[in-house]
Parts: structure tokens; C-alpha cells; sequence
């Protein structure tokens, strides 16, 4: 784990926790930019020039972390903060200097109840095989979704639970299961090689952090399909293009028989958003896709753009699609329509507000 020094930034972490913000933002041409109920606000000092950020940059990571984010332009790490919180960070260059963008993560793992999971995603958590998958873009709360999956099988079944991850956000005690959890570049040298040890380390239920190259995903697929229950994540919006990303990655020669491991093994999809709550905050709104007998024929037939139509219709499965989620959110007065149309890319689905007039393309 890295020994960050936190004393340069520790009054802009402070007010980010104050105000329940996300993420905190250093950059040269700006003062520090904090991420608060999805929207960017800047911190009330001078803009960084390229050299201040350099230095502070500098005086927080490691000599170690430096030499690296030099060598690759880029660095993950994480920390932690205080008693209450974890620090996600990267550090990468720009075309004027470095910079560093840092995750606040509170070391509470939220339930399932907090965090509005659905009924059909929170019982995944009591199957003992196949592969689920949470996606949606940066910034969605997978890996809090994640980490509240796991935390539930830690707490209701005696089971060993291994975790690849880069870096490690939440932290798992053991409990009812022993949680083991390895870090990309300090516990094991990539998803790859540490799934290729995996079968040997006698899990029952394995987390990937992300399912990035044809290595990993065809470990996955294996690992999922030998008798063990895999969750794992990818920056996609929808179901279909879920499928679709992970078929892509391989030759023309091999996606034949990926489509046949990946209808075996996949349990459902949860993709996810998070949007700002009226009032402040945030609140989640979900997608469910669930691997029935039909669904597996449909991957197995290269027609994943018909999957939509079988979550619209499978709601006796625990199915349904981003737009009911988002009409219940508007008509429960959580989120405004506008919000609810920026992200929907099905917007004449959603259920228009009486007497709200707008024109959808």
C-alpha cells in the first residue's frame, strides 16, 4: 500500500467530505476542482500554474509512484484517509504538465438498501456460479455496487472470495468468508497472471476490477464456467454493448466460441448511472438484464441487438430497462425529467411529466 503524503491536499480532501463531494481535481490553468452531486466546482484560491502542480504532485506520491507515473505517464494508487475514507488516485500527464484526479471512497461499504440495488442484482450474491457483470461509464458506482456484493456474501456465506483489482478501493475484513484481495503491481503483475493462479488459490468467488484484453475476459469466462461465481465490470452503456465489447476484443476466428462460453456462463448484467438527486446528492438508476434461455440463444446468435426487446418484455425475470428506472426516479420527484432525457438513449421511452412539454429527436 502506498504511503501518500496527504499534508498539500488535506484541506481540499477536508471540503470535499464536508460537502459530500466525489472526486477532487488538480491541474495547472485551474485552482483544485471538486466533484460534488456530478458537477465540477472550483476551489476558492489562485489557478495552479504547471509548475505548482508538478510540485505538489511531487510532495504527495511516493518517490516510487513518481517514477512510475514519469516512466508510463501515467499512475494508479490508493490510500487511506482518516478513519472514514480510501483515496482512489491517478496521476497522468497533460499537455502542460502532470495532474492528479482522487476518488473519495468511505470505507463504510453502503448496503444494498442504500444504495437502491434491485431485488434481482442483490440475489446474484446467493448463486454459486456464473459471471456477473455491472457496467456503465466512469463516475456510475460499479465498483461501490461491487463492493456491496461482495461485502454481502463476506457476511451470509463461509466462502473464500478473491479479488483482483487496480487498485484496491474498498477494504474487505474477513468475516463469515475469508476475502483476499490482490493489487495490479504490488500483490500480482496483472489481471492476467494473477487469474492464471487463481484455480490454484481454492476460491469460490472471484472479482475482477475491470475485463480489459482477450486474456482476462477468456480467463473469466473459464473461471466462471468451472464451478465458481465471478463478478466483474466494463465501461459500457447497455446489455448489447456488453456483449458486443466482449466479443469484439477477440479474432474473427475465435468470437464463435466466446459467444458460446459467454451465453454458459453469464448470470445478468446491471448497468448502472448515477445522476443528481433533486435536493443534493446522488441516486442510482439501473438497468437488469437476466441470462434466461433466451437471452443465452441470442448471444449465441450474434443478435445482441435484440436483447433490448427481451428485457422491455421480462419483467416476470426481474428485467427491465434504464428508462423504467428513470421514469419512476422523475415520478417520485428524485430526479427532474431534463436530467432523466441527458441520460437516456431511449428518451421517447421515457414517461413524460403532465404538462411537460419537450421536443425529443
Amino acid at each position: 500500500m502506498a504511503h501518500i503524503n496527504t499534508a498539500p491536499i488535506d484541506r481540499f480532501l477536508e471540503q470535499l467530505a464536508v460537502r459530500g463531494g466525489t472526486d477532487l481535481h488538480i491541474t495547472s490553468g485551474a485552482p483544485p476542482l471538486l466533484r460534488v452531486d456530478g458537477s465540477i466546482e472550483p476551489f476558492d484560491q489562485p489557478a495552479y500554474t504547471p509548475d505548482e502542480v508538478e510540485t505538489l504532485v511531487r510532495e504527495v506520491l511516493t518517490t516510487d509512484l513518481w517514477d512510475r507515473c514519469v516512466a508510463s505517464q501515467e499512475v494508479d494508487f490508493a490510500f487511506d484517509w482518516g478513519d472514514s475514507h480510501r483515496i482512489r488516485g491517478n496521476a497522468f500527464h497533460t499537455r502542460r504538465s502532470v495532474a492528479m484526479a482522487l476518488r473519495l471512497i468511505p470505507n463504510k461499504i453502503p448496503s444494498f438498501e442504500e444504495l437502491g440495488v434491485p431485488p434481482t442484482v442483490s440475489n446474484w450474491c446467493n448463486l454459486f456460479q456464473g459471471l456477473v457483470l455491472v457496467t456503465g461509464p466512469t463516475g456510475s458506482g460499479k465498483s461501490t455496487t461491487l463492493a456491496a456484493m461482495i461485502d454481502s456474501i463476506n457476511h451470509h456465506r463461509r466462502a473464500h472470495i478473491l479479488t483482483l483489482e487496480d487498485p484496491i478501493e474498498y477494504v474487505h475484513d474477513h468475516n463469515l468468508s475469508m476475502v483476499n484481495q490482490r493489487e495490479l503491481g504490488t500483490d500480482c503483475a496483472s489481471f492476467e497472471r494473477g487469474l492464471r493462479s487463481a484455480l490454484r488459490e481454492d476460491p469460490d468467488v472471484v472479482l475482477v476490477g475491470e475485463m480489459r484484453d482477450p486474456e482476462t475476459i477468456s480467463a473469466v469466462l473459464t473461471i466462471a464456467e468451472t464451478g465458481h461465481l465471478v463478478f466483474s465490470t466494463l465501461h459500457t452503456n447497455d446489455a448489447g454493448q456488453s456483449i458486443d465489447r466482449i466479443v469484439d476484443v477477440f479474432s474473427a476466428d475465435r468470437q464463435n466460441q466466446i459467444r458460446i462460453q459467454l451465453a454458459g456462463s453469464l448470470v445478468g448484467i446491471c448497468s448502472q448511472r448515477l445522476l443528481p438527486r433533486l435536493g443534493g446528492g446522488l441516486v442510482a438508476a439501473f438497468e437488469v438484464l437476466v441470462s434466461t434461455y433466451a437471452v443465452g440463444n441470442l448471444i449465441r446468435d450474434a443478435k445482441s441487438g435484440q436483447l433490448r426487446n427481451q428485457i422491455a418484455t421480462g419483467g416476470s425475470f426481474g428485467m427491465f430497462t434504464l428508462e423504467d428506472t428513470l421514469s419512476k426516479l422523475v415520478d417520485g420527484g428524485l430526479i427532474s425529467y431534463e436530467e432523466a432525457l441527458s441520460h437516456s438513449l431511449y428518451p421517447k421511452e421515457l414517461l413524460k411529466p403532465l404538462g411537460f412539454e419537450v421536443k425529443v429527436a
